[in-house]
């Protein structure tokens, strides 16, 4: 399996770049799976007062919301990413918003302020909204997904990191 992350503000182009990259894996041949990280304090499948809520509060440490199209499965906790991985079997998973795992990345971004607030040394390309006004960032490509996918994922298989 071999997994790399998209990653930056919002609005940025992130979810797009993923989607595009996911559909090409695909056309290639390639397993895909994804990961979305969620930002938001407040985030939580699990509603108050519904049945799987009330299955946690009785004590259940594991609870599985089976419906007709969907098996969810809530952890009572923040799973890290080897914990994550342990679940996917696919030939490359994507992660979108990490960022408190090392692995290689493709920045997304909006503005040249915010190229140099998140990129880090995991960044082997650009995408997102900025990829239509430049051409490169500190010697990387930027590559824009909704017009040049092919190289975009190109440059994934091979920069993906390798995991067992």
């Amino acid at each position: 399996m071999k997994i790399f992350s998209v990653y930056g503000y919002s609005k940025s182009g992130k979810t797009t770049t993923i989607a595009n990259l996911i559909k090409e894996l695909i056309k290639r041949g390639y397993s895909v799976g994804s990961v979305k990280d969620i930002h938001f304090e407040q985030f939580a499948i699990d509603t108050e007062g519904s049945n799987t809520d009330r299955h946690r509060k009785a004590g259940a440490e594991l609870v599985c919301a089976r419906g007709l199209y969907e098996t969810d499965i809530l952890y009572q906790s923040r799973l890290s990413i080897p914990e994550i991985l342990r679940f996917y079997s696919q030939d490359f998973v994507i992660f979108e918003g990490t960022s408190d795992f090392s692995m290689p990345r493709i920045l997304c971004s909006t503005s040249m302020e915010d190229l140099g607030r998140r990129f880090n040394e995991d960044v082997f390309a650009i995408s997102g909204v900025i990829s239509s006004e430049i051409t490169s960032y500190k010697n990387l490509p930027a590559i824009n997904s909704l017009t040049e996918i092919e190289r975009l994922t190109d440059l994934a298989e091979k920069k993906a990191m390798e995991w067992k």
